[in-house]
Formats: C-alpha cells, sequence, structure tokens
C-alpha cells in the first residue's frame, strides 16, 4: 500500500522486493470497506463537550486561583482561556473541513510539512500522550469512584489502580462492540456532568441571592508577574484540554463541511459559559484559605452545601471522567487507524470489524498501552514533558494552515478565518510555552528529546525500502492473525491525504 504526500515523498511499509508486505493473493482476496459517516451533529458536541469537561473543572480552580490570588482575575482567566481555546478550534474547523480526514494534527502536519513531521507527531502520540492522558483521567475516575467507601482517608493506590483498569477494559470492550453504543455512552455521561455542574451553578447562585457575597470584596487583589499569569493559564487550559478532539474523527462525522463548524460554535460557548459560572459558584461558598488548601475544590464545594448528600460530588466527579476516558479512547483508535493508512503504523492498526466498522486491533493496543503506564510511578511526569511538546505540535498545525494558503491557494475551503485568529492564537501559545519554561526549561528539553528520538525510527521503519523479508513476513502474520480472531478488514478511507 502506497501513499502519497502532498510534496511528492513516497512512504510505504514494503517488502525488499518492493512489494507490498501482504501477499497478492491476500490483497486480492481481501475484502474492503468504506468509512461510513454515522457521527451526527449532537455526537459531535457531545466528543467536544464530553471531552473538555473531565477532571478539570473540578482540581484545576485551585490552581488558577493558587497563581492569581485574586477572585477577579480568575474569573478573567477562566473567560480568556475559553476565547483562546475558542480560536483555537475555528482555526481546526478550516483545517478539518480543507482535509477532511482523520486524525486530526497528524494529518494537517502530514499534509502541510511531509510525512517525518506527521510521523513525529504520531510517534508522541502513540507512546506518551494519548496513553498517559487516558491512564490519568482513569485514574481520576477510580479515585473519586472509590471516595465514597473511603470517607476518612484516600482510597488505597492498589484499589485506585484495579478500579481505573477496569473502567479502561470496559470502556474498550464498548467501543470494539459498536460505535453507536460507545457515541450513546458519550452522550449519555454529557449530559450526567452538564446535570452535575448545572447543579453546582444553582447553588452557588442561591449563596449569592442570599447575600453571602463576602468572598467578592477586593476582586483584583492579588499576584501579578508574567511567571504567575502563565502557569495560572496553564491550569485554566488543562481543562480546556480536548476542544480539537473531534477533528480527530472527521470522516465518520455526517456532512463535515456544516456539522464541525456547528458542533465548534455549540459547544465552545457552551463550556466556556458553564466554566465561568461554575468558579463564580466556588467563589461564592469557598473562601480563599479553602480555596488554596484544596485539592479538589468541588468536594469541598459539596461539603459545604450538600450537608449529607456530599457525597454525591465525587460520585459526579467519576461520571465526567468516565466519560472523558470514553472520548479520548474514542479519538485515539482513530487517529492511530489513519497513521496506518498512511503507512506510518503496522497494518494491523488499519482493521476494522467487517459489520459494526470498530478499529479492534487499534482500540486493544491502545487499551494495552494505557494498561501498562498504570505500572508506572511516574506517569504524572510523563505527561509533564509532553505538555509543552503538545501545544507546540498545536502551533505548527495552525503554522501548517497558514502555508497551505500559500502553498495551495486552489484547496478548497468551506472555512476560511480571519488572518488575526491563527496569529493571535500561535503568538498566544508560543507564550504560554515560553513562559514556564524561561526558569524550569528541563521539561520541554525532555519532551523535544524523546519526540526527536522518532527520526531514526522513521528511516528505519518507514522510509526504509529495503528491509528484511522477514519484516513483512511478520507483519502479513499479525495482519492475518487480526483478521481471523476478530473478523476485521482492511478499512478504505473517504479522503487521500494529499
Amino acid at each position: 500500500m502506497t501513499d502519497r504526500y502532498a510534496n511528492g515523498v513516497t512512504t510505504s511499509l514494503m517488502e525488499p522486493n518492493g512489494r507490498s508486505s501482504v501477499a497478492p493473493a491476500a490483497e486480492e482476496a481481501e475484502e474492503k470497506i468504506v468509512l461510513k459517516r454515522k457521527l451526527t451533529l449532537i455526537n459531535g458536541v457531545a466528543i467536544i463537550v464530553g471531552t473538555i469537561i473531565g477532571s478539570g473543572i473540578f482540581i484545576a480552580p485551585t490552581g488558577v486561583f493558587y497563581y492569581t490570588e485574586s477572585v477577579g482575575s480568575s474569573l478573567l482567566i477562566w473567560s480568556a482561556c475559553g476565547i483562546l481555546s475558542t480560536i483555537g478550534a475555528l482555526c481546526y474547523a478550516e483545517l478539518g473541513t480543507s482535509i477532511t480526514r482523520s486524525g486530526g494534527d497528524y494529518a494537517y502536519l502530514l499534509v502541510s510539512f511531509g510525512p517525518l513531521v506527521g510521523f513525529l507527531r504520531l510517534w508522541i502520540a502513540l507512546l506518551i500522550i494519548r496513553p498517559t492522558t487516558q491512564t490519568i483521567v482513569a485514574l481520576t475516575f477510580a479515585h473519586y469512584a472509590a471516595k465514597p467507601f473511603f470517607e476518612d482517608c484516600d482510597p488505597p493506590e492498589n484499589a485506585v489502580k484495579l478500579l481505573a483498569a477496569i473502567c479502561l477494559t470496559l470502556l474498550t470492550a464498548i467501543n470494539c462492540l459498536s460505535v453507536k453504543v460507545s457515541m450513546k455512552v458519550q452522550d449519555v455521561f454529557t449530559v450526567g456532568k452538564l446535570l452535575a455542574l448545572i447543579m453546582i451553578i444553582l447553588a452557588g447562585l442561591y449563596y449569592m441571592a442570599t447575600g453571602q457575597l463576602e468572598n467578592f470584596s477586593n476582586p483584583w487583589e492579588g499576584t501579578y508577574t508574567a511567571r504567575n499569569i502563565g502557569y495560572a493559564f496553564y491550569n485554566g487550559l488543562f481543562a480546556f484540554g480536548g476542544w480539537n478532539y473531534l477533528n480527530f474523527v472527521t470522516e465518520e462525522l455526517q456532512d463535515p463541511y456544516k456539522n464541525l463548524p456547528r458542533a465548534i460554535w455549540i459547544a465552545m460557548p457552551l463550556v466556556t459559559g458553564i466554566y465561568v459560572l461554575v468558579n463564580l459558584a466556588y467563589f461564592a461558598v469557598v473562601n480563599k484559605p479553602e480555596m488554596l488548601s484544596s485539592l479538589a475544590v468541588a468536594v469541598t464545594f459539596g461539603n459545604r452545601v450538600f450537608g449529607p448528600l456530599a457525597f454525591m460530588v465525587p460520585i459526579f466527579v467519576a461520571l465526567s471522567t468516565f466519560g472523558g476516558v470514553n472520548g479520548v479512547l474514542f479519538t485515539s483508535a482513530r487517529l492511530f487507524a489513519t497513521g496506518a493508512q498512511e503507512g506510518h503504523l503496522p497494518k494491523f492498526f488499519q482493521l476494522f470489524h467487517v459489520k459494526q466498522q470498530t478499529p479492534i486491533p487499534s482500540l486493544i493496543f491502545t487499551c494495552l498501552m494505557s494498561l501498562l503506564m498504570l505500572l508506572t510511578d511516574n506517569v504524572y511526569q510523563l505527561i509533564n514533558y509532553f505538555s509543552s511538546v503538545l501545544w507546540l505540535s498545536v502551533v505548527a498545525s495552525i503554522a501548517g494552515m497558514l502555508w497551505l494558503r500559500h502553498k495551495r491557494p486552489d484547496l478548497p475551503r468551506p472555512i476560511k478565518v480571519n488572518l488575526a485568529l491563527p496569529i493571535i492564537f500561535m503568538v498566544s501559545c508560543v507564550a504560554l510555552v515560553l513562559l514556564p519554561n524561561l526558569d524550569e526549561p528541563g521539561n520541554l528539553l525532555v519532551g523535544i528529546g524523546i519526540t526527536l528520538a522518532g527520526i531514526p525510527f522513521y528511516y528505519i521503519f518507514i522510509a526504509w525500502q529495503k528491509k528484511p523479508k522477514c519484516y513483512g513476513r511478520l507483519s502479513n502474520s499479525v495482519v492475518e492473525i487480526c483478521r481471523a480472531i476478530f473478523n476485521t478488514t482492511v478499512i478504505e478511507s473517504n479522503e487521500a491525504l494529499k
């Protein structure tokens, strides 16, 4: 299978004799199917909202307030984070409607800058970003799901890890069985977490309506330094993570030219408004010392407001993060399938179930990588290494959008944002990456180093045409085993990356 890119470079997973790693007879017998567009506008909104609203809004408010120590500044930063994320999402709407392949950043970097840059983005997503993100959200789910049973202490670490493993395994099974069922899970848990946040908002508004406004005195008194503001934005943007996840599954979205921007315009203002109102509710109930000392401000809020029903708050957080794990898992598998279709990952990632059209081998691999992360003690440190690199890859994708405007002005663009928006977004992201790393550059340097370590893997396993024959035989054997066990076949993409 050969893939052709915009710059004319051709790469493939080939045997030394130049033939495809899958035997000709197998290729002829292989039943290929075309990916169906099953995701509706509502599903698209649920993916964005459900992925963004995870553990962040229940934990990050303390981080934002810690660095500002100002109620007014905190609310302003939450609003600014929502606006910045919306600008980024609108830029991605232009990318997603002009390059309608699934894969998000990977697809855009591949088309804009060629296969090596695209592969490096896929490399860090496969090894670190996606598995650690899923593991961290699953651990958060497990911690809060177990919390009602351990009121006077933290749940045992092993119990939390076991529950996280069950969460990952269960959601993987659901995603393997049916796209519709996995989207039902996403829709239901998205509605559940929105109801939970609405309860918090209403409780906060009730407190304010009864005249309890003492926490809002001197709202602008706080700490204002470039470093502190940068870290405050980092915490706020952490809670908005996931605004670009719908772009990873655009091939399965019905009428993406219309529904992708519509989903963004519905989801982003909704999330931003909810986040600002939830923080307003937190500040109405929780005073400054409590806010600074609380690791999970939502729990402190629940203990103060709901009394005997305070146990509901950890349950709400668990429900929220459960839906977040589902969204990350769903999009991760599609990202890796796209990478395999472009010859950047082994072909078994490209296999989908014949009837259900679910990427079973890709889902299982994603789950196994996340389960392996549960065995490590430094999973949070790994994500710290790549947070800056992740934002830089987003900047590179937006830069690719501007480059494509110059390089390929005839490319269809159903949506074309004003030039000021990508420039504002890129400058803001670069500033946010540099500000915290000026004093502590170690995480950024390690992240860049591990990313660049993918270069030799690219030239050995992707670009090198004369691979040993055993490589082709092994690849073909794995494909045939997956086909036999999971009733899968190679899927044809609706779009070509060109």
